[in-house]
Order: C-alpha cells, then structure tokens, then sequence
C-alpha cells in the first residue's frame, strides 16, 4: 500500500486570526493621566513597550513621518492619541439613534469607502477619551430631558470602538450604564471579532449589537485590516448567545458585475453559520455606497489603486446633511439593491425587522 504525502503546497494551513489593534506610537495630554483611565492605558502601553509621548491637545498631532500623503496617512492610522472630550453636545445620529455617544473617535480599518476619510480630514488618527464618566453624565441628561420617551444612543459613528475596546474597557462601561436605565438604550456596530470582554457584561438588553457585513468582493477589495466575515458571523452568534439584541448593517452596498449572487451569497452564508434562535428581533439596516467630490478626492490619494467605482456621471445627486452633494445610484438601480436584498433576507429570516435602507 501507498501512502500519498500532499505537497506542501497543496495542504490548507489554517488562517491566523485578526489580531488586536497595537498602535505603533502613542500620545498622552497630561491631564488624561489624572483619569483612572489613563493611568490604565499608560500601564498598558509601557507593558507592550509601545513608544509614547505628551501632547497639549489631541486635535494637533501632526508632521507624521513618511515621504509620501499614502505613507503619512498609514502611520497616523497607526497613533493612538489619549485625551479628553472636551465637547459634551451629542451630535444627532438619524436614522441609526437619536445621539451619538463619543467614546472614541478614528479607527484602524482601512475601508475604502468609509465617510471618516473626510470627516475626520487631515487627522486620521485614532482618539480615545479618558473622562467616560463626564460623558455618560451627560447621557444621563439627555435621557432625562427625553423622558418618558426611550433615547437611543450610537457609540460607533466615528469610530469601531470594539477594536479598541482591550485598550479602553469603554463600551463595557457603557453598556453597564445602560443596563440599568429603563430609558436608555446603546448601539453600536464593528467589523471586528474581538467581543469576549462584552459577553458576561449584565446589559438588559438595552444594547444592541450590529456587525456590519457584505458580500465577499466588497469585504476583499475595499475592507483591509479589518475582521474576516466568518470571524465576524463566529462573533455575532457568541453576541447572540450572551443575550444581547443583534443586528447587521450591509453596508456600503456596492452595485458591482455580480452584486446579486454575491448579496445571495452572503444571507445565505449568515443564515447557515448563526444559531437558529437569533432570528426573532434580529434587525437589518441597508446603506448604499455614496461619495461626495471631497471623499472622491481624498480616497483617489489614499487608496491610489483602489477599485472603488466613483464614477459621478452614473450616479445621481443626493443633497447631503453636512453641504455637500453626495453621489448616490439612480433610482432604478436602488430599487434592484433594495428589493433583491430585501427578498433574500426575509427568504432566510422571516421574523427579522428592516430598520431603513438609504
């Protein structure tokens, strides 16, 4: 008998899993270091010997290192600067919540697409804010202005606070709060697998989960240095089994040679992997892909060999929230992305809830 040994390069090695987020450099104000906070990241910065230095404001980190815009823009997604929220205005957060709770602001990910390339402009830099206990006073009172009425609150607008979440303990903060306010109620979104110091967290259900998820060509050509989809469905069926409300934001939904099966594909693949009792209360929200000049401008620098179609000529004009046209897909071609996905998700989860496309 003849045992056959594979060639090496035919055995399928398993893939390593996203790592945490390790920032290359980091930067301290001297007063987030009079915060129990800050005297943790410190802690943990010098034990991964992470270089760090002082700064007077987290609003003037500049001068990164690097010949080029693409190269400076790479090590700034790299820094992590720790400070205080000094603005305790809550911005609106319409359609996904009422107010936006900063916790965090910047993100490590590298999505193409993502509104943060002009929002945040020429500080790509990652914050994190120290004073927690100022902010979710100030939730405190917003919920308290809005009583009787639930208010709802989105903690992942300019950042994916999960993938920061070793360093901060932050969103655990938050969801502990809001656990024990009968009208308050958090969300928040990441494309990042790394939940586990949210599963034994006591939350009420008064936090909701959303992953956000795509079809394959999308996740593979415009998400780098985030988490795989099967390591974000492994997630969310751990999220869904500690209980919390779950949720999935499709988004930015890509008109591409192929969108139908790979948007088939991926209910599918979500139906296959989730635990059957997530179903019920299971919420979707759909967000077609849309740029403005600037954001066209600004990726075409970053992204210089992206595939991203941004095309304004096949694309209709939207008036945008902050006075800016946004670049959004004719008509007809939203009522094909809005109606084929709508039907595959109801063929896979007929209990689940559509919360808007846009």
């Amino acid at each position: 008998m003849t045992i056959v040994t594979p060639e090496p390069s035919a055995v399928k090695r398993p893939r390593k899993p996203t790592a945490l987020f390790l920032p290359e450099l980091v930067f301290f104000e001297p007063n987030a270091l009079n915060y129990p906070k800050g005297e943790q990241i410190m802690e943990w910065v010098k034990a991964n010997d992470i270089p760090y230095r002082m700064t007077t404001s987290h609003n003037r980190i500049m001068n990164f290192p690097g010949e080029t815009e693409v190269e400076q823009y790479k090590i700034a997604k790299r820094t992590l600067v720790v400070g205080l929220r000094k603005t305790l205005k809550f911005d609106q957060s319409k359609p996904s919540a009422d107010y936006a709770i900063p916790i965090a602001t910047g993100c490590m990910g590298h999505c193409h697409y993502c509104y943060l390339q002009t929002t945040l402009g020429a500080k790509p830099y990652i914050r994190v804010y120290v004073n927690t206990g100022d902010i979710i006073d100030a939730a405190k009172k917003y919920i308290e202005e809005r009583n009787p009425e639930i208010t709802t609150f989105e903690a992942a607008c300019t950042s994916d606070p999960v993938g920061l979440e070793h360093i901060t303990g932050s969103l655990a903060e938050l969801i502990t709060f809001m656990a024990k306010e009968p009208l308050g109620r958090l969300r928040f979104v990441t494309k990042y697998q790394h939940v586990e110091p949210l599963l034994a967290l006591e939350h009420n259900g008064h936090t909701r989960v959303r992953f956000s998820v795509n079809a394959d060509y999308v996740i593979k050509n415009f998400e780098p240095a985030t988490s795989r989809f099967e390591e974000r469905i492994e997630a969310a069926g751990k999220v869904a089994r500690a209980g919390y409300p779950l949720g999935f934001i499709i988004a930015p939904i890509i008109w591409y040679d192929g969108w139908q099966e790979g948007y088939a594909e991926l209910l599918a693949k979500l139906a296959q992997t989730l635990p059957p009792e997530v179903g019920k209360g299971l919420t979707f929200e759909m967000i077609q892909h849309r740029f403005t000049k600037t954001a066209k401008t600004i990726i075409e620098k970053r992204y210089p060999k992206s595939k991203l179609e941004m095309d304004m000529e096949k694309r209709k004009k939207k008036w945008g929230r902050w006075g800016q046209n946004k670049y959004v897909y004719p008509d007809e071609q939203q009522t094909a992305l809005r109606e084929f996905i709508t039907e595959r998700i109801f063929e896979h989860f007929p209990e689940a809830g559509i919360d808007y496309f846009t």
